[in-house]
């Protein structure tokens, strides 16, 4: 079952030498992170499954001690998902962006718990199947904890990448009461529609959340809601 689930923000700005110069403007939400994934591990699970959006396909699952890097936003550093090394299960893909700063948070925070397994989600899953997808994560005889990586809207402002859309506050909004209050029928309730207008990557794996949070009776609190670069950007902790 799952005892406990961790949400994070996945912009690689989020590790520090990505965003250099700007590094500071996201230490609240760092902190927020650890202090996340603190719940995580406070409830000692059994397997800790990192789901987080992936390529329109989606490419899960990735076994531990898949690699990710941040090559492709300019700096030189490899991370690996989990605390294991490149087993003969670990593919030869890399991690997608999402999933690779899951494990840079994991490895931020000494994360040495629970083995753990990444889960790519498409972004454009119909909410029906994120549920299902959830559903199958957590078995009874298992104590499963959840680290689930994706952004709100991108439209918060002018400057953001999509540009500023007037539902886009609303939107964040909704999100974030069902994320703070551990509220599994809003998540399911999204509008996958509206959500890929807003280019809301967090949508499937919210809904994935969702699914794995059935008749649990989870509580949540919500640690961080902020756009400061014209994106909502969303930490909660379930337990």
């Amino acid at each position: 079952m799952l005892v406990a689930a961790a949400v994070c923000p996945c912009p690689p700005l989020l590790v520090p030498e990505v965003a250099a110069g700007a590094a500071s403007e996201l230490d609240g939400a760092r902190a927020a992170c650890a202090d996340a994934l603190a719940v995580l591990a406070a409830a000692r699970p059994d397997r800790l499954v990192v789901v987080g959006p992936d390529a329109e396909s989606g490419q899960g699952p990735y076994p531990e001690g898949t690699r990710g890097s941040f090559r492709g936003f300019g700096i030189d550093t490899d991370v690996r998902l989990g605390t294991g090394g490149a087993g003969p299960e670990a593919p030869e893909r890399e991690l997608p962006s999402s999933l690779a700063v899951a494990s840079w948070l994991l490895e931020r925070t000494g994360w040495s718990e629970a083995p753990v397994e990444g889960l790519g989600v498409a972004e454009s899953l119909a909410p029906e199947r994120c549920v299902r997808t959830g559903a199958g994560l957590a078995g009874p005889d298992e104590r499963v904890a959840l680290l689930v990586m994706g952004d709100a809207s991108a439209c918060r402002s002018l400057k953001a990448p999509g540009y500023l859309d007037e539902r886009a506050a609303g939107f964040d909004a909704t999100a974030a009461r069902a994320l703070g209050a551990a509220d599994v029928a809003a998540l399911k309730a999204l509008d996958a529609g509206l959500a890929q207008e807003l280019k809301a990557s967090g949508r499937a794996p919210w809904q994935v959340l969702a699914g794995a949070a059935e008749n649990t009776h989870l509580t949540g609190t919500l640690l961080y809601d902020d756009a400061p670069y014209g994106v909502g950007y969303l930490v909660a902790a379930w337990s």
